[in-house]
């Protein structure tokens, strides 16, 4: 899709999302929810024990139930009809000549795995913090994508090798 038609749709999207439920979008917290709900099932007491893990199912609530975990399951599905109706759905890794199929997931999983980190440092991910943020014109939201784009364009210096 042509990215400037993308980002407007993007730009709807996000307001209807503040205008039907009061808030933005986000991703980071429906992992949390399903970190919160695997700890629950292993060690119920351990959850309940915990300052951090307890709000999630104090009240009988179910973490799974939250509105951002039916947000990332839509945008799965989403993706993969859009993938099947555009005759685009096949297994494939995309990668430089000068690396493996091995090497490139490593690093994609290395470097989601430190986002998704990095995003509960952060208190919200790119699309929550810094796109909702910034659409309230919250300073925060500026600082993270400043700090997001930033750090990446940084970074590029150094894995470029690896993608070209």
């Amino acid at each position: 899709m042509n990215p400037y038609i993308a980002g407007i749709i993007l730009g709807f999207v996000l307001l209807l999302s503040f205008y039907l439920t009061g808030r933005g979008l986000g991703a980071s917290g429906a992992f949390k929810s399903v970190v919160v709900s695997t700890l629950d099932a292993v060690s119920h007491d351990k959850v309940e024990a915990s300052g951090f893990y307890a709000k999630y199912i104090a009240d009988g609530k179910n973490p799974m139930k939250s509105w951002l975990v039916f947000q990332v399951l839509g945008v799965l599905i989403g993706g993969f009809l859009s993938g099947a109706l555009a005759g685009r759905l096949g297994w494939k890794t995309e990668h430089s000549p000068k690396i493996t199929s091995t090497k490139r997931i490593v690093l994609a999983v290395a470097g989601g795995v430190l986002f998704g980190f990095g995003s509960q440092l952060g208190r919200g991910c790119t699309s929550g913090a810094a796109l909702s943020g910034m659409a309230t014109l919250s300073v925060a939201g500026f600082v993270t994508m400043i700090a997001i784009f930033g750090t990446a364009y940084l970074f590029a210096y150094f894995f470029r090798k690896t993608w070209i």
